[in-house]
């Protein structure tokens, strides 16, 4: 009886962590008051307390351009790119999404069905990264705990290319 309890234990304390909570990252694309506006290319992603990249999250680019064109500018969503967006290969189901115009946008995530129920206690941050086509880069990081105890609710915003972003996990 003892041999089959520490077997099992084993087998329990061996398995990945699975966490219970939610993600919302909302996110807002300023309407800009320029000649040529272009949506921008942005990316969303979890990056671990010292800016190694855990896990992307949603990337959204023009898919649909002839010859999957969209993917040749990517690579000017730099940070990201440098972390993961270079070892993808595209599209990427449930990462991959059209520009988003300005406005609000909000993204949702369970932790037992997301890229959220592989990370491992500890913090984290969303990083979010814009890049627009005759405009500039922007960059925003939300620190945020995994897997939540409490509500949680951060914010910052960017200067020019993102406005408000906000990230609110709960147990």
């Amino acid at each position: 009886m003892r041999m089959r309890c520490s077997v099992a234990m084993t087998a329990v304390l061996g398995m990945p962590s699975v966490w219970a909570g939610d993600l919302a990252v909302k996110i807002e694309i300023p309407r800009l008051k320029v000649a040529e506006y272009h949506r921008p290319y942005t990316a969303v992603w979890i990056e671990k307390a010292d800016q190694s990249f855990a896990a992307n999250l949603a990337v959204w680019y023009d898919v649909k351009m002839k010859n999957n064109e969209g993917t040749k500018w990517l690579k000017d969503i730099r940070q990201w790119w440098r972390k993961s967006g270079r070892e993808l290969q595209w599209p990427v189901d449930g990462l991959s999404g059209a520009t988003r115009a300005p406005g609000e946008h909000l993204l949702t995530f369970t932790g037992a069905k997301s890229p959220l129920d592989k990370l491992p206690a500890g913090d984290y941050q969303v990083v979010v990264e814009a890049a627009r086509e005759a405009g500039g880069r922007e960059l925003v990081r939300v620190p945020f705990t995994w897997p939540p105890t409490a509500v949680q609710s951060n914010k910052a915003k960017g200067e020019r290319e993102l406005g408000a972003v906000s990230v609110d996990a709960k147990p």
